[in-house]
């Protein structure tokens, strides 16, 4: 069902692709929207348990499309250095494939809560049990269930 990857050789190992997925902070998600055109959009997210999480409003052109069609793409950048004396990029990505999902799961919402808060703010777990009870009512989580996933880098980084 997924390409195979054309320049094979550049692709990433299964650890360097665990590792950029855990260490970077955002990436952009791609969807199709209700008018059949793709919508991406730059989000912070964690990744859990094989799965990526985002926070998000309740409504909004995102949620639309999620609901519209629930097939999506996820991209992270992890390396991006122009050599323009060479006329080329030594660059480092993933991209990840899979379907999306509205959490409507009380339990799995509020553990993503929690690790998205210990990810972008670490060492602070009292501020962050705090900030969950005042508002765990108004968080919408977004599960990414991964189909499928390719990491790639420049020919030069191998």
């Amino acid at each position: 069902m997924f390409r195979k990857m054309r320049r094979f050789k550049q692709e990433l190992q299964q650890n360097e692709i665990e590792r950029i997925l855990r260490l970077n902070t955002s990436g952009v998600l791609a969807l199709l929207d209700n008018n059949g055109y793709p919508y991406s959009v730059p989000l912070s997210y964690v990744y859990s348990n094989g799965k990526i999480y985002f926070h998000s409003a309740k409504s909004g052109h995102k949620i639309d499309a999620i609901k519209n069609y629930n097939k999506a793409t996820f991209c992270i950048i992890d390396k991006d250095d122009v050599k323009p004396e060479k006329y080329t990029t030594f660059y480092k990505s993933v991209i990840i494939f899979g379907n999306i999902e509205i959490l409507d799961d009380v339990e799995e919402t509020l553990l993503a809560i929690q690790e998205l808060g210990e990810k972008y703010y670490p060492n602070h777990s009292s501020e962050l049990q705090n900030e969950i009870e005042k508002y765990k009512t108004a968080f919408l989580i977004i599960r990414f269930n991964i189909e499928h996933i390719t990491g790639k880098q420049a020919k030069e980084l191998l």
